[in-house]
């Protein structure tokens, strides 16, 4: 298949111990067109990246997002490994885009997600623009057709605009509220008012949409932050979660299509991260928006590899 790519093991090399010190030293490669999934019960994470960044131009951002998921994967490699014996971490390779046919692309990420999900492997997608969350979801209702599944949105923006020629990285979840209806439910936590019009608002609004301004997420609003979190949680049956990282600081993270200095901090990203984890409703999550040609010394890089890190650790 000419949009698939399978993983490179020769990325997850560096120190060597007998006792899997290293992270890199807990990854398994499998390529998703020869190799059978492992069929017990064992504990699965599944890395699989979204290296696509044509959402990205067709909604006039910063191209570059392609190369995100191998940069995550470059972070985490030299991390030490402090998760447990008996989890398996899988890198599933990439789904590339090796023309501007993005509705392809996105139809192929269905598809793997779908099959991955169905055999109960937790995925964390790296991207990649945000028009994977438009795939990303619908992989998850074809495993999940007659469940909720509420989606949780880090993110400076609702990316809630219609589709006026194409879909693009700024369409993905007005997308998804169009097929949903009544059912759809999300929550975007660190949305910022110069980065949304009033259009976008009053789609909001007309759509139900819960969100939190990024004036409002910080840490010492936590109590009333995680009691909003906690009440949407109480009104779906599943969870996704998407994390886009220009949603923060660019102080944390320069290295996206869109940076904003007045982005979110971390510590309120991590604190909620963990509060999702312990609903036991978190099903699939990814990480998006990386863009490695804008990066600083690879630390949105990093940030976003302690982010996959410690997603895992929760959910061990």
């Amino acid at each position: 298949m000419a949009n698939y790519q399978k993983p490179n093991a020769a990325i997850w090399t560096g120190h060597q111990s007998d006792s899997q010190l290293y992270f890199h030293e807990k990854i398994k490669c499998i390529d998703l067109e020869n190799d059978i999934l492992p069929k017990d019960k064992k504990k699965r994470f599944g890395l699989l990246g979204y290296a696509c960044d044509e959402g990205v131009k067709r909604n006039l951002g910063r191209v570059g997002t392609a190369e995100g998921p191998n940069s995550i994967r470059r972070m985490l490699t030299p991390l030490s490994n402090h998760l447990k014996n008996d989890i398996e971490i899988i890198d599933f390779g990439d789904i590339t885009s090796v023309t501007s046919d993005l509705e392809l692309t996105q139809s192929i990420t269905l598809d793997k997600i779908s099959y991955l999900s169905g055999n109960k492997i937790f995925n964390i997608i790296l991207g990649g623009g945000h028009d994977l969350g438009f795939a990303h979801f619908n992989g998850l209702q074809k495993v999940y057709p007659n469940q909720t599944i509420g989606i949780i949105n880090l993110d400076a923006h609702f990316d809630l605009r219609e589709v006026e020629k194409e879909p693009n990285s700024g369409t993905p979840f007005y997308q998804i509220a169009e097929q949903q209806n009544d059912r759809f439910k999300y929550l975007c936590l660190g949305i910022q008012k110069v980065s949304n019009n009033k259009k976008l608002y009053e789609t909001a609004k007309k759509l139900g949409v819960q969100f939190i301004e990024n004036t409002e997420f910080k840490l010492q609003n936590f109590t009333s932050i995680s009691n909003q979190i906690q009440s949407f949680i109480n009104t779906v049956d599943l969870i996704y979660l998407t994390i886009d990282m220009d949603g923060f600081s660019s102080a944390y993270a320069p290295g996206v299509s869109a940076p904003s200095p007045l982005g979110f901090n971390p510590d309120i990203a991590i604190k909620t991260i963990k509060l999702i984890c312990e609903s036991n409703k978190l099903i699939s999550a990814d990480i998006v928006e990386l863009n490695p040609k804008y990066d600083i010394d690879n630390c949105t890089a990093r940030l976003a590899a302690r982010l996959v890190y410690f997603l895992i650790e929760e959910l061990s």
